[in-house]
């Protein structure tokens, strides 16, 4: 079986996204970018044998791509304690909802942003009372 080691987020501007991703969700980064040969911030997303995985934002070969439109790529969901509260965090970051809060019934709660560079990305509480 395979599974997910490492992503990347791309950016226009890699600092601004950097930026939101450490307001919102407190990620600390390091610069890897001599390793990639272009802006490439590594994000390390929790402790040392937590869940999870670590990964990087990375500069975007073009334009961000406009709200609305097409995924291209894939769409990451980070487990959170207080989704609210991330609904806060990301409007003060500069980000935007792409669809709210909702219940996944008995399972969690539900929602889906837009990051600075308009990739969208999801954020699940887990709440066996979710309906």
């Amino acid at each position: 079986m395979s599974r997910v080691v490492h992503f990347e987020i791309h950016a226009e501007d890699v600092g601004r996204a950097v930026a939101f991703y450490r307001e919102v969700f407190g990620w600390t980064f390091e610069d890897w970018s001599q390793f990639a040969g272009m802006p490439y911030q590594g994000a390390i997303t929790g402790e040392e044998g937590e869940a999870g995985i670590n990964g990087a934002v990375m500069q975007r070969q073009g334009p961000n791509p406009a709200p609305g439109g097409a995924v291209a790529g894939a769409v990451l969901t980070v487990g959170v304690e207080d989704l609210d509260a991330v609904v806060a965090a990301v409007e003060r970051a500069g980000g935007a909802v792409a669809m709210p809060k909702h219940a996944l019934p008995g399972m969690a709660w539900q929602a889906y942003f837009l990051d600075t560079e308009n990739n969208v990305f999801g954020v699940h509480q887990p709440d066996p009372e979710a309906a």
